[in-house]
């Protein structure tokens, strides 16, 4: 697993060289201090503090992985990698701090240079300076994804919601989890438009969960592009 996402480290580091450079489906938080946990619901690439650990202490110094490193590689291996929305391909924005970071992620549209599809939220796993960058969720404004509340424990199936503003939307929801290649659940299409109208819908985790982490996205697309705009919420299976 881990060859592959090295293997599409070039391609994304060359997007980002020459690109530029939503209210929150997560908490903004101050970092935690050292003796404390994680404050998020960490997503994606590391599925806990010690596999985190490993590559600052013996995979960073041996040269593996550097994208682990750079927040806006992260939030486009997550966008492309993770969740398959492969024509999202540029870091359009980026508001980087000292513990987390807001990277825009999105599209090239003709005579418009680009569209900003989420933004992605990050946030270092671990107390050093240098601690890699985790994928916590988005920060979420034109598609939101409100229900069930960040970081709650969920069963098998899901109830969904949040708002969107548009025309002729159509919804497509997914459940994954880092631990699990495939796709555990998903609903679509569900129609939708307006101006901050609510959305809501039901996703049954046809596989079985493993405990920990899980990651819900919605989308929707369709007029210029296959996605253009998604937004992720962090949840946890029992």
């Amino acid at each position: 697993m881990w060859a592959w996402w090295r293997r599409a480290a070039a391609a994304v580091t060359a997007v980002m060289l020459t690109g530029c450079g939503s209210t929150a489906a997560v908490p903004v938080s101050s970092p935690p201090p050292a003796s404390e946990a994680f404050a998020f619901q960490p997503l994606w690439p590391f599925a806990a503090q010690h596999e985190a650990d490993d590559w600052l202490n013996d995979g960073a110094p041996a040269g593996h992985s550097p994208w682990h490193a750079d927040a806006k590689a992260t939030a486009l291996f997550f966008t492309q990698n993770y969740l398959g929305f492969a024509e999202i391909d540029q870091a359009t924005t980026v508001d980087e701090q000292a513990r987390e970071a807001w990277i825009g992620v999105g599209y090239s549209i003709p005579e418009v240079n680009s569209a900003t599809a989420a933004t992605i939220h990050l946030a270092r796993f671990g107390p050093r300076p240098e601690a890699p960058w985790e994928v916590v969720g988005t920060r979420d404004a034109v598609l939101t994804l409100d229900a069930p509340p960040y970081g709650s424990t969920v069963g098998p199936v899901i109830d969904a919601g949040g708002t969107i503003t548009g025309v002729d939307e159509s919804l497509h929801l997914q459940v994954r989890q880092l631990t699990q290649p495939e796709v555990l659940g998903e609903d679509c299409c569900l129609p939708a438009g307006g101006q901050a109208r609510p959305w809501s819908a039901r996703v049954t985790m046809t596989t079985p969960p493993q405990p920990g982490a899980l990651t819900l996205v919605v989308s929707t697309g369709g007029h210029v592009a296959n996605v253009e705009r998604f937004a992720v919420t962090g949840l946890r299976a029992q």
